[in-house]
């Protein structure tokens, strides 16, 4: 391109922009962004034992999903994908980084995957960011250490993110990438109030705020007060301290909206609040549960509802009719293709998700598949395996045996019912449909292992779901 012509484009674009800005303030972002956090665990989707305020009067002005997806049963690749609008696979990355160490004895060696997200995806941060906005990435970022950090990815602002996938501690003292905990600082206070300062650095500026809390994932700590008020409750087989940390979560939810209320950007500010994958249901070598992901089967590492669905709320003021609720399946591959649409920016190529507005605006998207690929042994017991839904129907494939489940989600959500033989033709065709989006997205697929031993290849699987009977037919 001549040096005429390159001038002349910028020209243009810049025209384009300061018209677009003459119309009125540009829509900015913020997504908030939460870890383990199962579709059960807060007030809007019917959880009456967590006290959830913010997050319960956020639904009232948002629109709430009922059938949102993670596109990956763990956090680093479902992060990934909300970042890039592609699936774990396509991208090959599909597990969390660095991923569980092989068992020996395991029935299938497990495929090497990126260490990082692959340095020739562009971020949302990369793709707003020639279009004047300033990006922060506040909190976990778990997608790369040294040379792969937010900053080395678009991001403007890096406070607290880096390759770790949890904190050491919820409580100062703790130092982590440009943050410094005093000691008993509380972590979630501290991310909720360094997303609320830059909220506040760019009144009438455009911006993207990555507000990505590590609540609540392990290590389960909480306020004393919060944890015996929960304590003096029946909270089941939810863990007290982890009902604590919700509800921590829902308080930095809370001083976002604020924040943004009391700087007049509310009015222009699309705001998204979502999880990462699943609840966990067991964790490491304790025998009891730490949350209950009902109605839904198994938890995070699973490729059954529990794992993979997740709360989802959406305000986009002019656009979305608050309490309203949507139950058309979308996925995290989705939010790119969504944000490019609201701020005029074109979607890169190859990204797998849609944009979800015409449903955000009362309206229908046309039927799609969603699948999963997760070719690893999980800490929590779940095992290698794919899955695809469209419509109603939902088939997982699990790689050690081959073998196939398939569900009704509408009258059977908690996938008790394996109808496989019942329904021969719907199975096969979505059979089908996954081994040919496997090949297009040229997922990597885990081998044989030499060294398998029955009897020894599920030792430290805890909370192992047994293979579903298919009901005869």
């Amino acid at each position: 391109m001549n040096r005429r012509k390159f001038l002349h484009l910028m020209m243009a674009g810049g025209a384009a922009a300061a018209a677009r800005q003459a119309d009125g303030p540009r829509m900015n972002i913020v997504f908030m962004l939460m870890d383990d956090l199962g579709w059960h665990d807060v007030g809007p989707n019917g959880n009456r034992i967590i006290d959830t305020p913010h997050l319960d009067r956020f639904a009232t002005q948002s629109a709430r999903f009922t059938n949102a997806y993670a596109a990956c049963p763990v956090c680093s690749p479902t992060r990934a994908s909300i970042l890039t609008g592609k699936y774990p696979a396509r991208l090959h990355l599909t597990d969390w980084i660095p991923g569980r160490k092989q068992w020996p004895y395991a029935r299938l060696l497990t495929p090497a995957f990126e260490q990082q997200l692959p340095s020739g995806e562009q971020t949302l941060a990369e793709l707003v960011h020639p279009r004047g906005y300033r990006s922060a990435a506040i909190g976990k970022w778990h997608l790369g250490g040294a040379g792969h950090a937010p900053t080395d990815r678009g991001f403007d602002v890096n406070v607290g993110g880096g390759a770790a996938g949890s904190p050491k501690t919820y409580f100062g003292p703790e130092t982590m990438p440009n943050l410094t905990l005093e000691p008993n600082e509380s972590l979630t206070d501290r991310l909720a109030f360094e997303g609320v300062r830059f909220l506040r650095e760019s009144k009438g500026k455009s911006f993207f705020l990555y507000e990505s809390q590590y609540t609540v994932h392990i290590p389960l700590q909480a306020r004393a007060e919060k944890v015996a008020k929960y304590r003096a409750k029946n909270t089941g087989d939810v863990d007290p301290t982890y009902c604590a940390m919700v509800e921590s979560a829902d308080d930095s939810v809370g001083h976002l909206l604020q924040a943004l209320d009391e700087t007049g950007q509310a009015g222009n500010t699309i705001v998204v609040f979502f999880s990462d994958n699943g609840g966990v249901r067991y964790q490491g070598k304790r025998t009891t549960t730490v949350t209950n992901n009902t109605p839904f089967r198994a938890g995070k590492g699973h490729l059954f509802e529990g794992g993979i669905r997740e709360p989802l709320l959406i305000r986009w003021p002019g656009v979305t009719k608050g309490g309203s609720v949507i139950d058309t399946p979308v996925t995290s591959v989705d939010f790119v293709p969504t944000f490019c649409e609201a701020l005029g920016i074109p979607k890169p190529a190859n990204v797998d998700g849609v944009s979800i507005r015409p449903l955000l605006e009362g309206k229908q998207i046309a039927e799609r598949p969603l699948f999963w690929h997760y070719p690893h042994y999980s800490d929590q017991g779940g095992k290698p395996g794919g899955a695809v839904r469209m419509g109603r129907w939902k088939l997982i494939e699990f790689y050690e045996d081959n073998h196939l489940e398939l569900f009704d989600l509408e009258s059977d959500p908690g996938e008790r019912r394996n109808l496989v033989l019942k329904q021969p033709a719907k199975a096969v065709m979505l059979h089908e449909r996954l081994k040919t989006w496997r090949v297009s997205v040229n997922a990597s697929m885990p081998k044989p292992n030499p060294g398998h031993d029955p009897a020894r290849a599920s030792e430290g699987l805890t909370g192992y779901e047994p293979a579903t009977p298919p009901e005869p037919a």
